[in-house]
């Protein structure tokens, strides 16, 4: 996927995301943000994945399930979502992981738990 491509998903997403923020606003439960982003994405015809595992190789062990991503779209970018008082910098820390487990260079971190959607978007690049 080129620079040109990345751009116009991310905003793709972002838009969805923000749309999805405005019809429910904050104070609900992550996993209604999650129902209803999936369903913003699969209307707009964007390939994702949702509550992907995510299998990792600790030294010589194999582990089934290591994480489970929230929503991995286009096999490339991982959407991290949360309905918190404020993004911490561990969750900007465990995005970093995931991203390093999977060999992705992109996430967004999501907080729905904001009066403006812009003030709960955290962007990760490796």
């Amino acid at each position: 996927m080129n620079n040109e491509d990345i751009n116009k998903l991310t905003s793709k997403i972002i838009g969805l995301a923000i749309e999805t923020h405005r019809e429910l606003g904050p104070g609900l439960l992550e996993s209604v943000y999650k129902t209803c982003l999936a369903y913003e994405l699969r209307q707009n015809n964007v390939d994702f994945m949702s509550e992907k595992q995510i299998p990792i190789i600790y030294k010589e062990i194999a582990l089934e399930c290591g994480f489970r991503a929230d929503i991995i779209v286009e096999n490339s970018i991982i959407l991290e979502l949360k309905a918190v008082g404020k993004i911490l910098p561990i969750h900007q820390a465990q995005l970093i992981t995931y991203l390093k487990l999977t060999g992705f260079k992109m996430g967004f971190i999501f907080n729905f738990n904001v009066i403006r959607f812009k003030d709960g978007i955290r962007r990760i690049m490796l």
